[in-house]
């Protein structure tokens, strides 16, 4: 479940069940419960057999553009449901966007990703010379 808190500063908290997970861009965390686990990984964690070269090939695209290299991942390792809320580093407004609608893929301006549940990709797409992050469903 997805709570969205408008005030002045808007911030995300995400109900969890037992071994669900959501990925993180580095920053946006702001409070959990006891039983959620914390672990830094390289990239989104979604693509594990991409190899040492497709891996230096997206770091290489985001080091360009000027992206974080590591994202954080909230698993939930305890019984019943677990919190884990997450902010913007910056004024503004939250939108919670489906991937099942326009194709599985969103285009969205650089610095405006927020969290993902952990499967979905989430990369780097090049337009008129401007760095933009897509997010697209993976099929597990």
């Amino acid at each position: 479940m997805i709570t969205l808190f408008a005030e002045e500063m808007q911030f995300l908290e995400i109900e969890l069940d037992p071994y669900e997970t959501v990925i993180a861009e580095p920053g946006s965390f702001m409070m959990m419960d006891e039983d959620i686990q914390m672990k830094t990984m390289f990239g989104d964690g979604s693509q594990n057999d991409e190899g040492i070269w497709g891996k230096v090939f997206q770091a290489g695209k985001r080091v360009l553009t000027g992206e974080k290299l590591f994202m954080t991942a909230f698993t939930h390792v305890g019984d019943g449901k677990q919190k884990v809320s997450f902010a913007s580093p910056y004024p503004g407004k939250i939108i919670p966007m489906n991937l099942t609608g326009d194709e599985g893929r969103i285009i969205c301006q650089k610095d405006s990703f927020l969290c993902v549940a952990k499967g979905v990709s989430v990369g780097i797409e090049f337009s008129r010379n401007l760095a933009e992050v897509f997010l697209e469903e993976k099929d597990s």
